[in-house]
This record gives C-alpha cells, structure tokens and sequence, in this order.
C-alpha cells in the first residue's frame, strides 16, 4: 500500500509524492492525520529560512492524530483520537536529565529534524501522544502551537497585574497572549498588521495597539514588565528591547536564521532580564489541554483557513506570501 506525502523538496517546491505505507515496530503506534496544523514553521521552512532543517523533508507537527495500530496491552486503543507532542528527546542529555527534554541536546522535532505528519500515514513512538479525551480533532490540532504560548508565559514568569506586550499576532502570539491574561497579565498585542492583530486580540480579550511609530495612543512611556517576541522577524526582536521596562524581561519566542544585536549600555541600564522560550514541555500541553475543556480557547474562530494534502501544495505556498485574514491553517484528511 502506498500512502501520500506532501514534501518540500527544497525551499519553494512543494510536491505531493507516492511513498511506502509505513510499519510500526516495537513501542510504536501506526495513525492517520486527521488535522495538521501549518505554522510559521513550516512556512520558513517553504522559505528556505529555518535554521536546524535538511531538504526533503515532509512537514507537519501540529497533528490530531486517529491510531490504526497500537501495542497490545497499552493505555492507547485502536480508533483514539490523540495530540501528537512532536519533541522527541532523548532522556539522557544534560537538559533532559535537568527536566527540559523541550531543549535536549539531541532533541528530534517530527517535520523539522524528521518527516513529520503531512500524509496519509505515519509511525511514532507511543509516548509521543497525549491522551485528550472528549477534544474534537481540531482541538487536538491546536494544541501543540499554544503549548509553545503557554510555555513562554512560564519562561516570562508572568504573574497577577504584570504590564505585558506581545509583539506579533500570529498563532503563536495569539497563544503567548492568551496565556499570558490567563495568569493575570494586563496584556497588549501589537502586529505591523493592524487588522490582524485587533482580530487576534478580539478572540482572546486582549487590547490591540497599533504599532508605536504610527500611534504612540495607550503606548507607556516607561515600557512593559515583560515583552515577548513572537515575529521570528529580526528588525523587530531587536526593536522590542526598547519596550522593555527598567527591571523588565524580554521573551524571544520566535526564532530567526540570523544574528541580533541590542545596545548593551541600555541592556545594563534597565537592568534587563533575556530569555529564549523553546518548544513546550508536558505540563504546557496539559495545561492547554484544560483550557480547551474549560471553554478558554474560541476553536472555532482560531482556525480561520482549512485546505487538503492536495490543495496544500499550492495553498501553503499562497499563504506564505498572503496572511490577510488568516490565524490558523489546518490539513484536513477526513
């Protein structure tokens, strides 16, 4: 049996092509994608701008997953639909021994160091899926990007009352964001797309700026507590240390093929705390997991676009260039 798998070849070539249907092993599970989530991942890697990827690769790590094979006398049956956590680590390297498997040293993500979920059928291990009963699959489809939102939140340590600032509203920023006012933050959200972001910021209740060169309206004259960067845009990283407050910490979420520089007299001046977010841990996505069942995340408005495996090939390559509108894409396959 042959299954499809769509592949980018090399930046800006998609192709759908015909591949072996895979078998699962030992400690494997055998599922078929139900929702793959596309994310600004996957979309610097059609750009050729990811920094830790080897053309051809299949992406897709956002996945709510259906299991068709699983290993006998396990917690997983046949016909579950699950939460895929794509950070496969290797339990043994300094960071997984210190608890943060999220950044081990040997760390494999499905769809960036290894194929991943854009096809019909794929393999893994089973203590990559997360049991997430009574969530529908573009739930579980969602999870993964706000775990990732949720972890950042706990890397900024933000708590009751804190002035905070994200900067980009794309699905990472939404989950940054949304997380961030959960854990009591007075959170506003700034994108150079000002429809984008006041949308973003309606779906999760947050106050939407216009960007400060254009509006310096609601724009504190002493910075934010805390920033977060979730543009993986490089002006724009090194632009928000000047949002930070004296005393005040900045995220870098979103990660760029390229160098940034910062002035370190300011650094030194406010005293600035620099941090990197990477990935998500267990307890980010069940904590994201709990939101969903507590009816925190609006679904339903956070996947605004939907395509196939086959329509991807020239959907994705579209939606790179064209975010009008657009929060989250999903592949559906049933």
């Amino acid at each position: 049996m042959n299954v499809n798998a769509l592949v980018c070849a090399k930046p800006g070539s998609l192709v759908l092509e015909k591949r072996q249907s895979p078998v699962a092993g030992p400690g494997d599970v055998l599922v078929r994608p139900l929702r793959i989530g596309i994310c600004g991942t996957d979309y610097h890697i059609f750009e050729g701008k990811h920094p830790f990827l080897e053309y051809p690769r299949v992406m897709g790590h956002e996945l709510a997953v259906e299991i068709l094979e699983a290993p006998d006398g396990g917690s997983f049956e046949c016909g579950e639909v699950c939460v895929v956590n794509p950070y496969k680590s290797c339990g043994t390297c300094i960071a997984c021994r210190a608890g943060r498997p999220n950044c081990c040293t040997n760390i494999s993500v499905l769809g960036v160091h290894e194929d991943g979920g854009m096809t019909d059928r794929f393999v893994l291990p089973v203590k990559q899926l997360i049991k997430a009963p009574g969530l529908s699959a573009d739930a579980c489809a969602i999870v993964e990007f706000l775990a990732i939102g949720a972890h950042a939140v706990r890397r900024g340590e933000v708590g009751e009352g804190a002035d905070v600032l994200v900067v980009g509203a794309g699905p990472i920023g939404l989950g940054v964001a949304l997380f961030a006012r959960l854990a009591g933050g007075n959170v506003s959200l700034v994108d150079t797309d000002a429809a984008r972001a006041a949308e973003t910021a309606s779906i999760i209740g947050v106050t939407a700026l216009a960007p400060r060169d254009k509006s310096g309206e609601r724009w504190p004259d002493d910075g934010f507590g805390i920033v977060f960067d979730a543009t993986g845009n490089r002006a724009a990283m090194e632009a928000g240390f000047a949002h930070v407050a004296h005393g005040g910490t900045y995220v870098l979420v979103g990660v760029i093929n390229d160098r940034i520089e910062f002035s370190d007299p300011d650094f030194h001046r406010k005293e600035m705390t620099l941090r990197s977010s990477r990935n998500a841990l267990a307890g980010d996505f069940e904590q994201v997991i709990a939101a969903i069942r507590a009816g925190e995340v609006m679904v339903e408005r956070v996947i605004t676009h939907r395509t196939t495996l086959d329509g991807a090939v020239t959907d994705l390559a579209d939606w790179a260039s064209a975010k009008a509108g657009l929060i989250k894409a999903v592949i559906e396959t049933d």
